[in-house]
C-alpha cells in the first residue's frame, strides 16, 4: 500500500510538472516571475521517484523497477537545460512510459 502511494505520488509530480511545462511552452501560463515553481516540481519529482525506487527495491517490486529507467531522462533534463525547447520537451516525454508502467504495476 505504501509503495502504491509512493509510485502514484512520483507519477503525479511528474504529470504536474509536464502539465506546467507544456502550459508555459504553449503560452497558456506565464511563469516568468515564478520560474522556481517548475524547478521545485522537478525536485519533488526526483525525490518522489527516488523514494519509490528505494522503497520498492527492497521488495523487488516491479512497479519500483519500472521507474528506474526514468532516471536517464530526468538527468538529461537538468544536463541539457531548457533550450532548445523541443529537446527539453522530448527529454521530459521519454520518462512518461516509465511512470505509466509504474502506475499500471502498482495498481494491478
Amino acid at each position: 500500500m505504501l509503495l502504491r502511494t509512493l509510485v502514484t505520488s512520483a507519477a503525479g509530480a511528474y504529470a504536474a510538472n509536464c502539465a506546467l511545462g507544456a502550459s508555459v511552452a504553449l503560452g497558456w501560463v506565464d511563469t516568468s516571475g515564478v520560474r522556481w515553481v517548475h524547478h521545485a516540481l522537478y525536485m519533488v519529482t526526483l525525490t518522489a521517484t527516488a523514494g519509490a525506487v528505494v522503497a520498492g527495491s527492497a521488495r523487488r517490486s516491479p512497479a519500483a523497477l519500472a521507474l528506474v529507467p526514468a532516471a536517464v531522462p530526468l538527468f538529461l533534463l537538468q544536463r541539457h537545460g531548457a533550450r532548445p525547447l523541443g529537446r527539453h520537451g522530448l527529454d521530459a516525454l521519454w520518462a512518461a512510459p516509465c511512470y505509466a508502467a509504474g502506475l499500471a504495476l502498482a495498481w494491478r
